[in-house]
């Protein structure tokens, strides 16, 4: 599962014993070599999926990581491109990896649930980063993307089929929950990383409820189900071109900040 260069067992264990944030400080060197990080195969698929609703003039990269994300906007974004983590060490990683030329690229220490920025980006995206939310905190989550897209503006993230409950990823994904729930029943800090409480339908619905209008498109590369359903899709969600700035449920913040 994992390659020589990732993380080992204990190291893992360690992580998380942690809190989110230093869980992520301390596996941000290895994080790549883990099958934690977006493929690329999904990252160029989303990617092709926005292009032709660009041009796009500033991005920003929710919840960034290392930065493979921050990537696909380098390759759609004209003039810059922010990514946003609350982990310093996953900060460093992508400020290393960043590619040269393109926009310029910006890196901010921050909180998703509190956004230091006015409305300043026509897209964000964000790749793999829900499951450290709880489903009581998509609302404030959703606000805050809100009040940071300009009018017209897009959010856009991918979501995969659900393993169906014949197959082992059900049963894989079910284990983790359980886990993680008695860790955090029985241990301080919490560490928040849930892979089946981020469902598709409580999510659209408070999309729609934080100002947003939703379309979702299917990924083709990765084909269907058997029973004809897409196995992936892009959630395209949409700020109502006539809003003007400060407009919505979310909270504008009170400027931007610098990297």
């Amino acid at each position: 599962m994992f390659t020589p260069e990732g993380p080992t067992l204990r190291e893992l264990a360690v992580q998380a014993m942690s809190s989110v944030e230093h869980g992520y400080d301390l596996l941000a060197p290895k994080f790549d070599h883990t099958p934690f990080r977006t493929s690329g195969r999904l990252l160029g698929s989303v990617a092709e999926a926005l292009r032709p609703l660009g041009p796009f003039s500033d991005g920003l990269d929710l919840c960034c990581g290392t930065g493979a994300g921050t990537d696909v906007l380098t390759r759609l974004c004209r003039r810059s491109v922010t990514g946003l983590d609350f982990s310093a060490g996953m900060l460093d990683v992508a400020r290393r990896n960043a590619p040269a030329g393109g926009p310029d690229v910006a890196w901010v220490r921050g909180d998703a649930r509190a956004l230091p920025f006015a409305p300043a980006f026509d897209l964000v995206v964000s790749f793999g980063a829900f499951g450290h939310f709880l489903p009581r905190e998509l609302p404030g989550l959703f606000g805050q993307v809100h009040s940071v897209l300009r009018p017209g503006g897009r959010f856009a993230f991918p979501v995969l089929a659900p393993p169906r409950p014949s197959g082992l990823g059900y049963w894989t994904l079910l284990g983790f929950d359980t886990v993680m729930r008695v860790r955090n029943a029985l241990w301080r800090p919490p560490f928040v990383m849930y892979y089946r409480a981020f469902r598709l339908g409580d999510v659209l619905a408070e999309l729609g409820r934080a100002g947003f209008e939703v379309e979702l498109r299917t990924l083709p590369e990765f084909g269907r189900r058997a029973d004809g359903s897409p196995r992936a899709r892009v959630v395209l969600a949409r700020r109502t071109a006539g809003e003007t700035a400060g407009d919505g449920p979310g909270q504008p913040a009170a400027g931007s900040v610098n990297s």
